[in-house]
């Protein structure tokens, strides 16, 4: 086993997923966590923990689909990892690679990621069909709107006004993406 540090990454995708339960009970000298979708590329502490990792470390994850965004991504940064000399650990399915590995574990690896991505795309296939459903009864009506009618034009008037948009969107804590929909859209907010 590996004589460097053990090194933890986390992603959650969402405020309301709990990072520490991803690797509790598992010690690591130091721990990235991102809070970003899977889908997203820009995984900042993904980043910085491959720049800070060195020979002889292991990296230590919860389970594949939360280091890699899909198949071709997980067996890049395996691949990757592995070819530096850093191992990578993957605590839910009990498997750990090095630059060592077999062709087995090569194929285990590409087996067991196609099954996570495969799974993901079926959560994701429930979720949209939950949500037809759900429109079709009535009970669907989307996110609610981030601002009051009255917010929005307020916002309005001061974006003409020419204020900086960046310092409206901080001041009605929304996101500049959110901001350019309420300002381009016509009188309804955007969902």
């Amino acid at each position: 086993m590996a004589s460097g540090q053990r090194v933890g990454y986390i992603r959650v995708s969402s405020g309301g997923q709990n990072p520490v339960r991803q690797l509790d009970g598992i010690k690591v000298d130091r721990v990235f966590t991102d809070a970003v979708s899977g889908k997203s590329a820009a995984r900042p502490q993904l980043q910085t923990m491959l720049a800070c990792v060195r020979v002889g470390d292991t990296v230590i994850v919860h389970s594949m689909d939360r280091l890699a965004r899909n198949l071709d991504d997980l067996r890049r940064l395996v691949r990757e990892l592995t070819g530096r000399g850093i191992a990578v650990q993957f605590a839910s399915e009990q498997l750990t690679f090095t630059a060592e590995d077999s062709p087995m574990a090569t194929l285990l690896l590409s087996v067991l990621g196609a099954f996570a991505e495969f799974e993901r795309a079926l959560i994701r296939e429930r979720q949209l069909e939950g949500i037809a459903l759900a429109k079709a009864r009535g009970a669907y009506t989307g996110r609610k709107a981030s601002l009051t009618p009255s917010q929005v034009k307020a916002l309005r008037a001061r974006a003409a006004a020419g204020e900086a948009k960046a310092g409206l969107a901080r001041e009605f804590g929304i996101s500049r993406q959110t901001l350019y929909s309420y300002l381009s859209s016509p009188a309804t907010a955007p969902s």
